[in-house]
């Protein structure tokens, strides 16, 4: 059990009830922990164990401790992670190409989540109520790059909201067959689930809003291109669906138009995506992180054969 604390409402103080009033006074543990508390019966007023709708009034003394973290039914795997940042609160590493991020139907126990439940070992404080640590966002299997988990319930909450409200910065980096016309653009075509293939997105009426610019970092003439791609928003495959819209699907990329037909000097060994930067404010210090993923081997091999060097 944690650790038993106290806490004194407040002369001026107006009635409240306990979750509401607690859940202010104390905004580290996340409405979901609190309501843990309560259904466990770890929160009272003296010898009265308290509601969540119980009301407190100034001067009431209330005793509480949070429910206990459930281990993870996830056997942790020791598997490398190349970490590009971390402390007490949040891990952010560069995802290897065919890495899982989320255990799923079908998958294995080689998923980024077994992994870092190995590398975090006795430092997550359970989000949601279970060790584990918490994804607020995910990328393909095939995509590399940066991805951060949250390690606590206060920064997967704050983490969470800057996603949902788009206050962060994400950059993609993606070699596309042909070289467009303009060097740079904006795609604002709206995303749904294709109505017949379920397993893939579609531009068109009835999906939700996406913005995507993107700019030619190299060319490789006529065959391919390096492009720089800033999302605006984060609707599943919204990248490799947008680039298909104008004629330039990502190499390696059938699901979304690519084919092997194109005449290239090596065969791609993926979708060739890579989420490399990554700009947002650390969920609990408020101080801005900035993230760079270096390129994978496999990506930078690729341009070298397109003629662009090592």
């Amino acid at each position: 059990m944690s650790d038993l604390q106290t806490y004194t409402v407040p002369a001026g103080t107006r009635r409240e009830r306990a979750d509401k009033l607690l859940a202010t006074a104390f905004p580290d543990h996340s409405r979901v922990a609190w309501q843990r508390a309560f259904e466990a019966g770890r929160v009272r007023r003296g010898a009265e164990v308290l509601d969540k709708k119980s009301e407190l009034r100034a001067g009431d003394v209330v005793e509480f401790s949070h429910a206990d973290v459930a281990p993870s039914e996830l056997r942790p795997a020791d598997i490398p992670l190349d970490v590009l940042y971390e402390d007490e609160h949040l891990l952010a590493v560069n995802k290897a190409a065919g890495m899982v991020v989320h255990p799923g139907a079908g998958t294995g126990e080689d998923t980024l989540v077994h992994a870092l439940l190995a590398h975090c070992a006795g430092s997550l404080s359970g989000v949601g109520g279970v060790e584990r640590p918490g994804i607020v966002h995910r990328l393909d299997r095939e995509t590399t790059g940066v991805i951060v988990v949250a390690k606590s319930d206060a920064a997967h909450r704050g983490l969470s909201e800057q996603f949902a409200e788009r206050h962060l910065h994400k950059e993609y980096l993606a070699l596309v067959a042909g070289v467009p016309r303009l060097l740079s653009g904006v795609i604002e075509s709206s995303i749904a689930r294709h109505p017949i293939h379920r397993h893939r997105m579609t531009t068109g009426e009835g999906g939700k809003p996406a913005r995507t610019d993107w700019k030619i970092e190299r060319a490789f003439a006529p065959r391919a291109a390096l492009l720089r791609c800033h999302i605006h928003t984060g609707r599943t495959h919204q990248i490799r669906v947008h680039l298909k819209s104008i004629g330039h699907s990502i190499l390696g990329d059938s699901t979304y138009g690519w084919k092997d037909s194109t005449p290239l000097p090596m065969r791609p060994p993926r979708v060739m995506l890579h989420a490399e930067h990554l700009v947002f404010h650390h969920p609990v210090t408020a101080r801005q992180i900035e993230l760079r993923a270096p390129l994978p081997e496999d990506f930078r091999a690729m341009i070298a054969a397109l003629g662009g060097g090592a």
